[in-house]
């Protein structure tokens, strides 16, 4: 019973895990889903039609991105998978805070493990124009910059 509605919360069990991505990066995050959790059923939505989202002002990604996962959300989702990193930056906490019925995953860029890996080492990250100028990136950042450059 959600107290606050005085409703019941909707089962979501049986529903699909939505993965989304901005263009096709994504279904190399699907695969690794599908052979992890290999009894569980998957949505995925690929906006080719908008990608790249890394050049896009980061208004336009965060419309974007809620706005497509608040569509596999209205079809009926049990979580959503965001597999873009430039999303993620842009989008993370309000999709967060829209859909707090709903566990959805972020994606960044793999700084930690790579300084977890390589301790000490000069550290490469590609990403895109947005993904790095964002305030999700510069934390990271600042939290593994004493072990890695």
């Amino acid at each position: 019973m959600d107290t606050q509605k005085g409703t019941t919360a909707p089962d979501r069990t049986a529903l699909p895990i939505a993965v989304f991505d901005s263009g096709l990066g994504g279904i190399s995050v699907l695969r690794e889903l599908v052979r992890r959790m290999p009894n569980e059923s998957f949505l995925y939505y690929g906006d080719s039609a908008n990608a790249p989202y890394g050049t896009q002002p980061v208004e336009t990604v965060r419309r974007l991105t809620l706005e497509n996962i608040q569509r596999l959300y209205d079809r009926g989702i049990k979580a959503a998978v965001i597999a873009c990193n430039t999303a993620t930056s842009a989008a993370i906490i309000p999709l967060r805070e829209r859909f707090a019925d709903l566990p959805v995953i972020g994606m960044e860029p793999a700084l930690k493990p790579a300084v977890l890996e390589h301790e000490h080492a000069c550290i490469l990250v590609l990403a895109t124009p947005l993904t790095l100028r964002e305030e999700k990136f510069a934390h990271l950042l600042e939290h593994y910059s004493s072990r890695a450059q």
